[in-house]
């Protein structure tokens, strides 16, 4: 038996997985979210979506999660770039939000060629993934639209609503850049946050990991990466898009 080990037969077989989403082009932030989960050994990894938009290495993130081979779902930028729908799916509080963001929406679709839109157009709408006995199901927004909010502070009954309707333990999403977890309704709701654009206030990439033993609840532990945030922000401004999405980064919001 080696260091540290209790002899525990639920400590041996207790197993992790990680989930990340909201991406946003911004692959430094990506690069150090990969670097730390392989520093922790965790190979179980799956993206929850939005690949692209707001930053300014759309194909560059492509790039990576294809080639790592990291399960993805599809999230709702993605869905709008790669089919060139027009739009984001995006909501905006007033018209300022919405001229910027209608420029990165402009830049992105342009920005990505025609092979990595073929690739966003593979990805699936949803998983269902296992973790130690227990059923995990990700989505980008909710199993109801993939860009519906689902914020800590929204009306309860949402979530008993979702959780009536959920045939797995764990609705696992993204979208909203803000991570948290709660339990509704027996089922355990966990938003992993943003790795590109987080919007919480601080501006390190965020990751979930879930971790459970067999007949035991999980476990979920949102990190916190420090990456190179200004020069993901100094590519933005250089890239063209609104220095307002510089500043975002900076800031966390």
């Amino acid at each position: 038996m080696g260091p540290g080990a209790t002899g525990d037969p639920a400590e041996q077989t207790r197993e992790s997985l990680a989930l990340f989403s909201d991406v946003h082009g911004n692959r430094l932030a990506l690069e150090a979210v990969l670097d730390d989960l392989h520093a922790r050994g965790i190979g179980s990894v799956f993206c929850l979506g939005d690949l692209v938009g707001y930053g300014a290495d759309p194909n560059g993130v492509i790039d990576l999660i294809r080639d790592r081979g990291i399960p993805c779902i599809l999230g709702n930028y993605d869905e709008g770039v790669g089919w060139d729908t027009g739009d984001c799916g995006c909501y905006y509080v007033d018209a300022e939000a919405r001229r910027i963001g209608e420029a990165s929406y402009a830049f992105t679709v342009a920005a990505v060629t025609p092979d990595r839109k073929a690739f966003l157009r593979t990805l699936p709408r949803d998983l269902h993934v296992d973790l130690a006995g227990k059923r995990i199901h990700l989505v980008h927004g909710s199993p109801r639209r993939i860009n519906e909010y689902l914020l800590r502070d929204r009306d309860e009954r949402t979530y008993l609503r979702l959780a009536q309707n959920e045939p797995d333990d764990v609705l696992a999403f993204g979208h909203t850049h803000d991570p948290w977890f709660r339990r509704y309704g027996g089922k355990l709701f966990v938003n992993d946050g943003s790795v590109g654009r987080p919007k919480d206030g601080n501006p390190r990439a965020a990751y979930a990991v879930l971790s459970a033993a067999p007949r035991e609840a999980i476990e979920v532990e949102i990190t916190r990466v420090a990456y190179d945030v200004e020069a993901a922000a100094a590519a933005v401004v250089a890239a063209g898009l609104p220095a307002a999405l510089a500043e975002m980064l900076r800031r966390g919001r």
